[in-house]
């Protein structure tokens, strides 16, 4: 049942569904669309990949996601919070895109192994104790096929200015410490830097079968 998904959990779970984007439009300044497609230019999302989006909230990145993919794509999102899902689900009925909402958490994905060309963790990690986090990762190296990507997008250490920054002091994750929780896992780094708002960073990384190889770019 969804709501014992919801409870399972050991990431700390937002209910405030109704109040969410509000507070994302705010935190962001109005620039929450440029966000968005931001990280969907840093996945490199193109038409008819399957794509995940882990901790997805109220769904907005799922369904710019939905769009970006088209018809020939798929697009699943899951979140821990009911309340979030049900917001989600209501909004991607509103923008005519069709969007597969669960009620899941990060450390138990409730997909086959091998299902997604990208899956997209943005602005959640934070919310993960370390044990946890490391069984998102293991997750979303077992939901890839080889080849596919990861972008992994969080609030990082530094002088990060603004609303959004001093409303995320609670939470942050080093962007050092998200390279080695995917290297860990068995994914592979690409490219990784500031997202280019705030203090938020990013990591894209691939799932191959491989060893590890030194390869950077700039953001």
């Amino acid at each position: 049942m969804e709501p014992d998904a919801a409870q399972r959990t050991h990431g700390l779970l937002i209910e405030w569904a109704a109040r969410y984007d509000l507070l994302a439009w705010l935190l962001t300044h109005g620039r929450e669309r440029q966000l968005r497609e931001r990280f969907i230019e840093l996945a490199g999302l193109v038409p008819g990949e399957a794509v995940l989006d882990v901790g997805c909230g109220t769904g907005t990145l799922a369904i710019a996601a939905s769009r970006r993919v088209g018809p020939s794509g798929i697009v699943c999102a899951i979140d821990a919070s009911p309340p979030m899902i049900a917001r989600a689900r209501r909004k991607a009925t509103k923008a005519g895109v069709d969007v597969d909402f669960r009620v899941a958490v990060a450390e138990s994905l409730p997909f086959p192994d091998g299902q997604f060309d990208v899956v997209l963790s943005t602005l959640m990690l934070h919310h993960l104790p370390r044990k946890t986090r490391q069984q998102c990762a293991g997750e979303i190296k077992r939901v890839l096929r080889v080849g596919g990507r990861v972008l992994a997008v969080d609030f990082g250490r530094g002088n990060g200015r603004g609303l959004m920054s001093h409303f995320h002091r609670h939470g942050h994750v080093d962007m050092k410490d998200i390279v080695t929780l995917l290297e860990e896992a068995g994914l592979r780094p690409i490219r990784s830097g500031p997202v280019g708002m705030n203090n938020l960073n990013f990591v894209l990384a691939e799932a191959s079968t491989g060893g590890l190889r030194d390869r950077s770019a700039g953001a």
